[in-house]
C-alpha cells in the first residue's frame, strides 16, 4: 500500500513564503489592526524628496478612512491621520487653526509620488506638502497641494506597538 500511496499522491504546489511586514514593507492587500478596529490597506503612496522617503497608506474599515504614515528619519515615526475640511490657500501659511488649536509651520516642500492601488491616480505627481504641530507637538496638521486642489489632514504620533501588520501576500 505505501508504494501506491506514494504514486497517486498529489504533490502540494511550492508556495512562497509570506515575507514578515513591518511599517516601511506595508502592500495594498494587506491588514493593519490600530485601537481595536481591523482596517485594509487599500492605497499606498510612496513620497520621495532627493534621497528621502516615506509612505502613507490609506486604510479602510466599513465608512472609516484612515492614513497611517510612516517614515524613518533618527528613528521610525509613524502617525494616524484623517482628512479634515479646513480651507487652506497658496502660499501655505505660517500658522493655522483647528478646533481652537493653533499650529505652527515645521516644515514644507514638494516631492514626487508614486501611488498604488486606490492611490494609483497620483502616481508620477509632484504634491507640495507641508506640516504643522501645536505648541506641544502631540497633534499636528498635513497638508497636500495636488495642483489647485489643497487637501488637509488632522494627525497624531503613534507607536509602533499600537498597530499590527497582517501580510495579505507575498
Amino acid at each position: 500500500m505505501g508504494i501506491l500511496s506514494r504514486l497517486f499522491k498529489k504533490k502540494a504546489p511550492d508556495r512562497p513564503a509570506v515575507r514578515e511586514r513591518n511599517a516601511l514593507s506595508i502592500q495594498v492587500g494587506d491588514i493593519v489592526e490600530y485601537d481595536l478596529v481591523t482596517y485594509e490597506v487599500v492605497g499606498k503612496i510612496t513620497s520621495r524628496q532627493g534621497n528621502y522617503e516615506w509612505f502613507d497608506y490609506q486604510l479602510v474599515e466599513g465608512d472609516t478612512i484612515l492614513w497611517l504614515s510612516a517614515e524613518m528619519d533618527d528613528e521610525l515615526e509613524l502617525g494616524i491621520y484623517k482628512k479634515v475640511p479646513l480651507s487652506v490657500s497658496k502660499p501655505y501659511p505660517k500658522e493655522l487653526t483647528y478646533e481652537g488649536r493653533k499650529y505652527f509651520l515645521d516644515e514644507q516642500g514638494e516631492a514626487r509620488v508614486v501611488g498604488e492601488g486606490r492611490s494609483r491616480n497620483v502616481n508620477g505627481a509632484t504634491v507640495h506638502f507641508a506640516d504643522y504641530y501645536d505648541e506641544e507637538e502631540e497633534h499636528f496638521l498635513g497638508l497636500e497641494g495636488w495642483g489647485s486642489e489643497i487637501e488637509v489632514s488632522y494627525g497624531y504620533e503613534i507607536n509602533t506597538r499600537e498597530i499590527k501588520i497582517i501580510a495579505g501576500s507575498n
